[in-house]
Formats: C-alpha cells, sequence, structure tokens
C-alpha cells in the first residue's frame, strides 16, 4: 500500500477502520518476499499506528473525564441528602 493509496481523511475514520486498514497492511508486510518493496509499507503502518495511539488516548480522556463527572455527581447527591 503505497502513501498514494493512503485515504486522505484517514484522521476521519473509526479506531476499527484504522485498526482493518494496519492488519491488512500487517498482511502484506508479512506475504512480502522482497525488502525492498516493504519501506513505503512500513511508513504507512507506522502513521497509522501513530493515528490509533493519539484516538486511543483522546477517547481514554473522554471516558475518564466522563467517569469523573458522574463520580462528581454521585458524591454531591450524597453530600446533599446528609444534609
Amino acid at each position: 500500500m503505497n502513501e498514494k493509496n493512503l485515504p486522505d481523511d484517514i484522521t476521519s475514520k473509526s479506531l476499527n477502520e484504522l485498526t482493518d486498514l494496519a492488519d491488512k497492511i500487517v498482511r502484506n508486510l508479512e506475504n512480502e518476499n522482497k525488502l525492498e518493496n516493504t519501506s513505503q509499507e512500513y511508513a504507512n503502518l507506522l502513521k497509522i499506528n501513530k493515528i490509533i495511539e493519539k484516538k486511543f488516548q483522546n477517547n481514554l480522556k473522554e471516558i475518564f473525564n466522563k467517569t469523573n463527572t458522574k463520580i462528581k455527581n454521585i458524591r454531591s447527591k450524597k453530600n446533599a441528602k446528609k444534609t
């Protein structure tokens, strides 16, 4: 998969779509016999991996923030009942 084969909207893809794309690249790399043909594939895989990491970190932050908000709401309800 050459750079030109990477979609321009790759950053807008979901984690599942990016994971599927990375899996395809890995399968292509495993089946390739000539290492000379794989350098661009590895570069694309690294780019996709960075995007996946960023998306994962953003999702993790979102979950963390939602959880903290829920905990604060529960605590404030408990405190309101005590008074």
